[in-house]
């Protein structure tokens, strides 16, 4: 699983990132977190708010910090899919 945090930098970026390392340890689940900051892979994704979540390559959250239950939920389906 592929999950990429995409935003600047700025704290709000830098809190989604260790909570989206806090679900993935906590649940021991193979995945690959990466911080995307360059401006001209973020806006690929259609993303005109930072920080956003990409997980496996779909957009699941723009312009907030989704809270852990649906980082939780998000991370869940993608592995129930596998």
């Amino acid at each position: 699983m592929n999950i990429k945090v995409l935003g600047s930098g700025c704290a709000n970026c830098k809190k989604l990132e260790a909570l989206v390392e806090e679900v993935v340890s906590e649940m021991d689940a193979a995945a690959e977190v990466q911080h995307v900051s360059d401006y001209k892979d973020i806006v690929r994704y259609g993303i005109m708010a930072t920080p956003g979540l990409v997980i496996d390559g779909e957009v699941k959250s723009a312009g907030r910090i989704p809270s852990k239950a649906e980082i939780t939920s998000w991370i869940v389906t993608v592995l129930s899919r596998g």
